[in-house]
């Protein structure tokens, strides 16, 4: 393993940062790719990667592998598999398995969700255990939609006269 392959940073302001292993810590970047990334309180613009965790920091959009936030606040979050732990995400979508504890979500979609404690607008999985708060579910959020359509449509025929 060459030098190349491992990077550590801490206080820094960057823009891009690419490295196999990452332990970045109390930095600004632009975007971070790599392989196993560690981010401590770092503020992110992008973030890509196999393994991710981030604890105390933020990052508009997250794709990789497994994912892991602790504590931190995640713009669009696309993984495999997702691990969210007292976070907050507008959006999450996982291919796979969703752990989500004490966490507040917007919208998330993955083929299982596991949750404690948890908070969402919406919902949409496969099979979802735990103890979550939904604001809407399947039923009330085809009936927005219907009705949103109705409205739209109703517009439409009146702005045509």
């Amino acid at each position: 393993m060459g030098e190349k392959d491992i990077l550590e940073i801490e206080s820094k302001n960057l823009d891009v940062a690419e490295a196999e292993f990452m332990n970045i810590r109390q930095s600004t970047i632009r975007a971070v790719e790599g392989g196993h990334i560690e981010l401590q309180q770092v503020c992110a613009l992008s973030i890509d990667g196999e393994r991710v965790e981030v604890t105390q920091g933020a990052a508009a959009l997250m794709r990789g592998t497994n994912l892991s936030l602790n504590q931190s606040i995640g713009g669009v979050i696309v993984g495999d598999n997702t691990n969210l732990n007292f976070s907050f995400t507008p959006v999450s979508v996982s291919s796979g398995e969703a752990v989500v504890k004490r966490s507040a979500i917007g919208i998330m979609a993955a083929k299982e969700i596991n949750s404690d404690n948890s908070t969402s607008i919406l919902m949409i999985g496969r099979n979802i255990n735990g103890n979550v708060t939904t604001l809407l579910d399947w039923r009330s959020a085809l009936a927005i939609g219907a009705i949103t359509g109705g409205i739209f449509g109703l517009f439409s025929i009146f702005r045509k006269r």
